[in-house]
C-alpha cells in the first residue's frame, strides 16, 4: 500500500519557474501521485499547473490542473472551494509558495516591495488555510504544510524574505495549537540550498554576472552535508511523510531540510 492512497492532496505553488532542474512544488506533487493521492496542482500560471499534471499523468497518477494568485482572498477561496467539490474534502494542504524578487536591505528595500513579499509569502499561504481549515476540522484530520526557509533562522541580509519566512514558521505553530484538537496537523519546511529552478535559473537570469557553473560551485561549497546542494525531491520527500499516517502524531515541527546547513552555522 502506498502511503498516500486514498488521500486528496492540495499542491498549491504546482507549476515551476522554467529551468533545468525541478522544482519544490512540481517534485512534491509528482510524489504525492507516486504515493497514490489524487492531486490538485494550484499555480497562478495555469499552463505550469498543466504541465505537472501532464508528468503525473504520464507516470499513471490522477491530478487536476487550477489556476489561482492565492494573494486574492476569492481565488484562494475558489480553489478550496474547488477541490471540495472534486474530491470532496481535503486531506492535505502543501502550501509550496515563496518569492524573493524585489527585497533589499532594511535601509533600501521599498515598502511596494517589502509588501508584495508579504503578500506572496505569508497572506497567501493564511487564505488558503482560513478557507481549507473549516472543511479539515469538520472532518476531524487534515495535514497542512507550509514551506518556510532556512533563512527565516540564519543570518540573511535581505530583510524581506527572511523575515517573511520566520513568521511563516510562527504561524505555522500558532495553527498547530490552536488546531490539534481537531485532528487537524500543522507542519512547516525549512528548505536550505536547493537546485531549482527558481534558485538557479531565475537568479542567473537576475544577476546575469556569473555562469551557472560558477553558481552551483559556490552555493554547493556552503551546505556542510557532501557539499552539494538539495533538490526539489528533497523537500518533496520530507512532505510526503508530513502529509503520510506515519506524521499523525507529528504537528507544530518546523523542520529542515538543507544538508546540515542551519545547525553548522
Amino acid at each position: 500500500m502506498a502511503r498516500l492512497d486514498g488521500k486528496a492532496a492540495v499542491v498549491v505553488g504546482g507549476g515551476q519557474t522554467p529551468g533545468e532542474t525541478i522544482g519544490n512544488g512540481r517534485a512534491t506533487a509528482l510524489a504525492f501521485a507516486r504515493e497514490g493521492a489524487e492531486v490538485l496542482v494550484v499555480d497562478r500560471h495555469l499552463d505550469r499547473a498543466a504541465d505537472t499534471c501532464a508528468a503525473i499523468a504520464a507516470e499513471g497518477g490522477t491530478a487536476f490542473a487550477f489556476g489561482a494568485d492565492i494573494t486574492d482572498e476569492e481565488q484562494a477561496a475558489a480553489l478550496v472551494a474547488h477541490a471540495v467539490e472534486r474530491f470532496g474534502r481535503i486531506d492535505v494542504l502543501h502550501n509550496n509558495v515563496g518569492i524573493g524578487a524585489g527585497d533589499a536591505t532594511a535601509t533600501k528595500v521599498t515598502a511596494e516591495g517589502l509588501r508584495h513579499i508579504f503578500d506572496v509569502n505569508l497572506f497567501g499561504m493564511a487564505l488558503t488555510c482560513k478557507h481549507a481549515l473549516p472543511v479539515m476540522r469538520e472532518a476531524g484530520h487534515g495535514s497542512i504544510i507550509n514551506i518556510s526557509s532556512v533563512a527565516a533562522i540564519l543570518p540573511f541580509g535581505l530583510i524581506g524574505y527572511k523575515t517573511s519566512k520566520a513568521a511563516v514558521n510562527a504561524y505555522t505553530e500558532s495553527l498547530a495549537a490552536a488546531n490539534a484538537r481537531y485532528g487537524v496537523r500543522v507542519n512547516a519546511i525549512m528548505p536550505g540550498l536547493m537546485e531549482t529552478p527558481m534558485a538557479i535559473d531565475a537568479s542567473l537570469a537576475a544577476r546575469g554576472n556569473i555562469s551557472r557553473d560558477a553558481l552551483v560551485e559556490q552555493r554547493n561549497r556552503q551546505v556542510p552535508l557532501g557539499r552539494k546542494m538539495g533538490s526539489g525531491w528533497d523537500v518533496a520527500w520530507a512532505a510526503v511523510f508530513l502529509a503520510s499516517d506515519e506524521a499523525r502524531f507529528v504537528t507544530g515541527v518546523v523542520l529542515p531540510v538543507d544538508g546540515g546547513q542551519s545547525v553548522a552555522g
